[in-house]
């Protein structure tokens, strides 16, 4: 009986033994997540500072560490608190399964676990956290075989970074950034044993929550390590009564979130899994510039609402009640009203700052890069250029007066000949197919004959008109379109910027002024780094337009608009500056757009549903003080950029009229006024 007893014993000891043996042979690929460990990491975002700007992760925020830069006193304290005898046993530790398999006996439930690291790890990565006997049998047999693959030191480094280690913190590099904003080797050895005591209960010893719990469970490290003799008695001491600052910080901790959206969307057209990669990616922006930048929108979006505010206030002053009418549209202006800010360095393109409206949170919508606005009299250096490579010159004379233009509606000539009552003799009597046209300065005034330097400093209309006129409105079509401008319309209109354009692409096109005749392409990433520490740069794109002695004529003319025309309230005193204003038909859009000897802004405002402004609204008022503002403050950052403009030795000088005038060989001085007057026998 014994014997049949002891024979099924065996037989049963050597199925469970040939089971566990098949069991094992079969898990042999299950430790792949572990041996070749990927984990999504989460892509950090720096400015040119290497000041962190934002993380972007999809469903994990793990920042990873190689086992080399974790601290020795950061293993310790894990250790200490969670496996001593690590670097004695084979993956799994049969004393300690011992004793708890006593306390689970005596409590007749699972009451307390045996788990080591290795187990630990292999649970996380690749088992659930059920507490079955079949899931516990199977996590032994993992950790025996993750053991034999890796070292103590890959099994450390694949935990430290695979745990939870609460409030959306996966990896102890990643806790400690957010829970300390320190580095590993930053840490006090109380913050250290905050964290290792983290992964037992993560939600409930969460510092940010629960900060009593959380320094009882680290006194707890920190006294095991005595009770060890890992530490002395001055460092427990000192750890058991220090009380160290946490931060409640949210995990994306997005300091630029409209810089962020713009690159994030940019970078995943080539890069789909770019939430998941850990990229370490460096932006050319400059987080202070980017706040002085911010700051600077939201001043001149504040004032241009109380100048609204104000002057309803003084015109319905007495009313008793206001009418309906005013108050929906005074609600309407102040949720409408937006701007939008945009920096680079003129001779590579590099973006310093970029507001793409004055509260993200309200609207994420990024009217640097994604509006079309039209960019009325900002527009007139392109053509005042376009006449200065053809010959003209800065001091070259140009008729500021009016004139009619007629031209063919072609919605009514259609509905004519379409319209059976329309006969012959009644359009030849009066052409109702034809519109008329007659452009106005803004000062409703004309001036007889202006150089082209006044006539751009005080953006006269008729002028410009005039002077597309002389060279073809077929010669500036072509023109603006080699200058980068799109979906032109081929009339006069287009002299007063009647097309849309974005501030991105405005900003583009003006380099072409600040980098001395060559257009640079404005660009956020510098360099994007990989997981693997590979690392791809990315350079300036360039383009051609004119030489820079001809771009320094145009910058001369610019700077007279800031000086003395309508850009005056853009100045700054001590750098020099050249720019111009812009202002759309009936205010719609304000834009000032301008340049240092290094830097270039565009600044634009309006409503986003497109309604008027008020008129006194205009480019130099409501966008000027937002260049300004930005420029006094950046130099306060900056004292040491370059204040002047260099003048390239191909560009001479000399006086006209009292004045200093500049002139090269493509542009060479006019004849005087009175010459001009006679020989074409122009009258006035």
């Amino acid at each position: 009986m014994i014997k049949y007893i002891l024979g099924i014993i065996t037989i049963i000891g050597l199925a469970m033994l040939s089971w566990l043996v098949y069991l094992y042979l079969n898990l042999r690929f299950d430790i792949d997540k572990i041996v070749n460990y990927k984990p999504p990491l989460t892509t950090q975002f720096f400015d040119k500072n290497g000041e962190l700007v934002a993380n972007i992760f999809e469903k994990e925020n793990r920042l990873y560490v190689d086992y080399e830069d974790i601290p020795p006193r950061v293993i310790e304290a894990l250790l200490a608190i969670e496996d001593t005898q690590f670097f004695e046993h084979g993956g799994v530790n049969l004393d300690a399964i011992s004793r708890a398999l006593i306390k689970d006996i005596k409590a007749g439930k699972l009451v307390e676990g045996a788990s080591t690291l290795t187990q630990q790890l292999v649970k996380t990565v690749l088992l659930t956290r059920e507490k079955k006997l079949i899931r516990k049998i199977k996590e032994a047999l993992l950790s025996i075989r993750v053991e034999q693959v890796l070292t103590k030191e890959q099994i450390l480094e694949r935990y430290f970074n695979q745990v939870y280690f609460g409030h959306g913190y996966f990896g102890i590099r990643t806790a400690a950034l957010g829970y300390f904003k320190k580095e590993l080797y930053q840490l006090s050895l109380k913050e250290i044993a905050i964290l290792v005591g983290l992964p037992k209960a993560p939600s409930f010893y969460d510092p940010t929550r629960n900060l009593k719990f959380s320094l009882a469970r680290a006194n707890q490290v920190v006294n095991r390590l005595k009770t060890l003799g890992w530490i002395n008695q001055n460092e427990y001491q000192e750890a058991t009564d220090s009380v160290p600052t946490v931060y409640n910080q949210t995990l994306t901790k997005n300091k630029a979130p409209y810089i962020v959206d713009y690159a994030f969307k940019e970078l995943r057209k080539n890069i789909p899994n770019i939430k998941e990669e850990g990229y370490i990616i460096n932006l050319t922006i400059d987080l202070k510039a980017q706040e002085i930048a911010r700051q600077a929108l939201n001043l001149s979006y504040n004032n241009i609402i109380k100048r609204d505010q104000y002057f309803r206030s003084v015109a319905f002053k007495g009313l008793e009640v206001y009418p309906i009418s005013l108050i929906e549209e005074q609600e309407a202006f102040t949720k409408t009203l937006n701007g939008g800010l945009i920096t680079i360095e003129n001779n590579t393109g590099k973006i310093l700052s970029l507001v793409g409206g004055v509260n993200y949170r309200e609207s994420s919508f990024n009217r640097v890069i994604q509006s079309q606005r039209q960019p009325g009299s900002a527009v007139k250096p392109f053509i005042y250029q376009q006449a200065l490579d053809l010959g003209y010159s800065p001091a070259s004379y140009i008729a500021d007066i009016s004139r009619t233009y007629e031209f063919d509606d072609e919605e009514t000539k259609k509905a004519n000949t379409e319209n059976p009552d329309v006969n012959e003799s009644d359009t030849q009597t009066e052409d109702t197919s034809k519109k008329r046209w007659q452009p106005k300065n803004y000062e409703e005034d004309y001036k007889g004959l202006i150089t082209l330097r006044e006539a751009l400093v005080h953006s006269r209309n008729l002028a410009t008109i005039n002077l597309v006129n002389d060279i073809g409105i077929d010669v500036i079509y072509k023109g603006l379109k080699s200058y980068g401008f799109n979906d032109l319309p081929f009339d006069l209109s287009i002299t007063l910027g009647s097309f849309g354009v974005s501030p991105m692409e405005f900003s583009q096109a003006y380099s072409m002024f600040s980098n001395d005749g060559i257009q640079v392409k404005p660009y956020l990433v510098s360099s994007i780094t990989n997981r693997y520490k590979q690392t791809v740069n990315f350079e300036p794109e360039e383009k051609f337009i004119t030489s820079p002695e001809q771009a320094y004529l145009m910058t001369t003319i610019l700077e007279d608009v800031v000086k003395k025309g309508t850009g005056r309230m853009a100045n700054v005193d001590g750098i020099e500056i050249a720019g111009k204003t812009g202002t759309s038909n009936n205010n719609v859009d304000a834009w000032f757009c301008g340049y240092t000897p290094t830097l270039q802004t565009i600044v634009w405002f309006g409503n986003d549903d497109n309604k008027p402004m008020r008129r006194s609204e205009t480019g130099g008022r409501a966008a000027g003080p937002a260049f300004a503002y930005f420029y006094k403050n950046y130099l306060k950052l900056h004292p040491e950029i370059k204040r002047n403009f260099t003048q390239p030795d191909n560009v001479k000088t000399t006086t006209l009229n009292g004045e200093k005038e500049y002139y090269t060989e493509t542009s060479k001085l006019p004849l005087n006024k009175t010459r001009l007057l006679e020989k074409n026998q122009v009258q006035f």
